[in-house]
């Protein structure tokens, strides 16, 4: 049984536990007053909008240089995929999976699994709901890692500034990547989980 079913709405805000009151349209949470919803008002709408918004600024992000690193006067600007085979050539094999995976796989896999989270609690599509929010908890986790080429080129910034000598400099890609980053995990945020238990009794979760 759901909550909802019972009667009983949870605050977003302080996760206290309020019984459903039928007579107002705006219910406010009994410890901090926030509002309370049964479910999260466009919650669909809303992670659509910002997941395809990241979608979009996925390909830039991509495409466009994300960093330049200049030695002695000369450099070249490198985009994240450029970064990671020059790793490879250079012998630094293990540093180049670490960025292929947390730039190149988590970012698309963000993209596809919120994609399909949505697609399959609109259209109703044979997924089990524990296959949902195991993907939805995944999805959860692996976020804060989509971070580390923006920390990775931020510590250079402000570290490797020596003129002509030596220098790093933040590209447009990085500002590309980093709103893809923001933006998938604002559509993790705004995606109300509970969406997947509402359309439990066509999934078989008993296999």
């Amino acid at each position: 049984m759901r909550a909802i079913d019972a009667g009983i709405l949870i605050c977003t805000e302080c996760h206290e536990l309020n019984r459903q009151d039928a007579d107002t349209d705006e219910q406010v949470c009994a410890r901090c007053g926030a509002l309370v919803h049964d479910r999260r008002p466009n919650s669909l709408v809303r992670t659509w909008a910002l997941l395809i918004t990241a979608a979009i600024l996925y390909i830039p992000a991509n495409i466009l240089p994300i960093m330049t690193v200049t030695s002695l006067g000369q450099g070249d600007p490198s985009t994240i995929m450029s970064g990671v085979i020059q790793l490879v050539q250079h012998g630094m094999i293990p540093i180049a999976a670490v960025v292929f995976i947390a730039s190149i796989v988590v970012p698309t896999f963000k993209l596809v699994g919120i994609a399909l989270l949505l697609f399959s609690v609109q259209r109703h599509q044979p997924l089990s709901a524990r296959q949902r929010i195991l993907m939805y908890r995944f999805i959860e986790f692996i976020g804060r890692w989509s971070m580390l080429d923006i920390f990775v080129i931020a510590i250079l910034v402000a570290v490797v500034n020596f003129g002509r000598l030596a220098s790093v400099e933040a590209n447009l890609g990085a500002i590309a990547f980093a709103s893809v980053v923001i933006l998938t995990m604002l559509a993790a945020v705004t995606f109300d989980p509970r969406l997947i238990w509402d359309n439990t009794e066509s999934d078989d979760d008993h296999d």
